[in-house]
């Protein structure tokens, strides 16, 4: 039996479907406003334009990168009239390298981007703003960056090793021989080490590789295949020119080629040696960390006689200078190695009142038994994720004064709307800029229990 053709047809529920703009397209547009991370909003034909390497007020031929909904991504082509603010940006592949995305704004400008998101941060979700504003906290605008990790691909089609850093919003990697934002005692090797990756003989076999400066200068390098004798010893070869260490990653953890190899940092105004491994987290300003530290001592203004909880404690950046201003320390980290480390840290550095423990800093700490004392005080410096559960008893534990470093504004404003419930106030806060040039914020706050 024929099927009979009812005349209906299936329409789309949302009516005509508006076209993507499609990556590549170049948009001619006004900036009206800069957004909390730095880039220009603009507006074309119903959709916001983010566009980066612009700044308000100016006109600018955005580049698409990506587009979804009503939001489209693009960066600057070519300036049509620039902002009075706009300054030439230092590094030659700005706007192409994923990194340093505001250069084309003066340090002030950038310092004052990052005051207003946080500020709008504590406000909009906690409801909040502090008694008092800290001024930012600050260090060298360039040359600060101790660490860096370079991208590394086999191109098998073209028979090209790419080596650099990944594109802005892409997986493409920019050929990088000079970066601004590194220390000096790396920039040889960043300029040099391109060309002896493309020397090895089996390039497919690299991974990526990682600098390092503190105590000592070192290169990482992450293998998939084991590497052939001529490869390791112009590896060698490479790294004793330039005075550093050689590390390589293959299965397992990283390790130096020479066994003896020690990595490490120095706190110098309490004359504290920190020992870490590749893979560890170390701050990457190392000028900056010493002005965190010596700022967050000072807003929690520790006594001879007090206990105190430092949470997230890392290798003991904080526990370590803390410890020689109270009578205990207690650190709570959740990855044993650290826990470890940082252990072995204090016994070289001959400190005997600070303690490390393991524990899940996402789960309530009020069964661990070295709870039980109380604290007056508690430092901590938690992940972008924030410390939601861990903020939630702080109050049990009798602290009167928190002070609470972050690297993410919004985790931050969460985590205080919960102090607030507890009687804490927000007695200070103030910006850290330990990524210039970048719209990344850093804060610190010092929270006290209510009277």
């Amino acid at each position: 039996m024929a099927k009979r053709d009812s005349g209906l047809r299936f329409q789309p529920s949302g009516g005509t479907r508006t076209a993507q703009v499609p990556t590549g397209k170049k948009q001619r547009l006004t900036i009206e406003r800069l957004a909390n991370d730095g880039r220009g909003v603009g507006f074309v034909d119903g959709r916001t334009w983010f566009v980066a390497g612009s700044l308000a007020g100016e006109e600018v031929e955005a580049r698409v990168l990506g587009a979804h909904g009503k939001v489209v991504e693009a960066r600057t082509e070519r300036v049509f009239q620039a902002s009075d603010l706009r300054r030439p940006a230092p590094c030659p592949h700005f706007g192409r390298c994923g990194g340093c995305s505001v250069q084309q704004m003066p340090h002030a400008e950038q310092l004052a981007l990052k005051q207003h998101m946080l500020a709008e941060q504590l406000s909009r979700v906690a409801g909040v703003e502090p008694e008092e504003w800290a001024a930012p906290l600050t260090g060298n605008e360039y040359a600060y960056r101790r660490r860096a990790r370079i991208a590394v691909r086999w191109d098998a089609r073209a028979k090209r090793l790419d080596v650099g850093f990944r594109a802005a919003s892409s997986q493409d990697i920019i050929a990088i021989d000079q970066c601004p934002v590194l220390v000096q005692a790396l920039q040889p090797i960043m300029t040099a080490l391109p060309a002896m990756l493309a020397s090895l003989s089996k390039p497919q076999a690299l991974g990526h590789v990682e600098l390092f400066s503190g105590s000592a200068n070192a290169v990482l390098l992450r293998h998939t295949a084991p590497l052939a004798e001529q490869d390791l010893a112009t590896l060698k070869a490479f790294c004793e020119t330039h005075d550093a260490q050689l590390w390589l990653h293959g299965e397992g953890e990283p390790q130096p080629v020479d066994p003896s190899a020690q990595l490490g940092y120095e706190l110098a105004p309490w004359n504290l040696q920190l020992a870490y491994r590749p893979g560890d987290f170390v701050q990457v300003n190392a000028q900056v960390n010493v002005a965190m530290i010596q700022q967050a001592l000072a807003w929690l203004a520790p006594r001879p006689d007090e206990r105190v909880l430092d949470l997230f404690c890392g290798l003991g950046n904080f526990a370590l200078p803390l410890a020689q201003n109270v009578r205990e320390v207690v650190a709570v980290e959740g990855v044993d190695t650290m826990v470890q480390r940082a252990t072995d840290n204090a016994l070289s550095n001959d400190l005997q009142n600070v303690k490390f423990y393991r524990a899940d800093l996402s789960q309530p700490l009020d069964k661990a038994a070295w709870v039980a004392e109380g604290f007056s005080a508690v430092l901590l410096d938690p992940p972008r994720d924030g410390a939601f559960e861990v903020v939630g008893k702080l109050k049990s534990l009798g602290a009167e004064r928190l002070v609470y470093v972050s690297c993410n504004p919004a985790t931050l404003a969460r985590d205080t709307v919960e102090l607030k419930k507890q009687g804490y106030r927000l007695r200070r806060a103030g910006i850290l800029d330990m990524f210039p040039q970048t719209a990344h914020v850093e804060a610190m706050a010092l929270f006290e229990a209510s009277k």
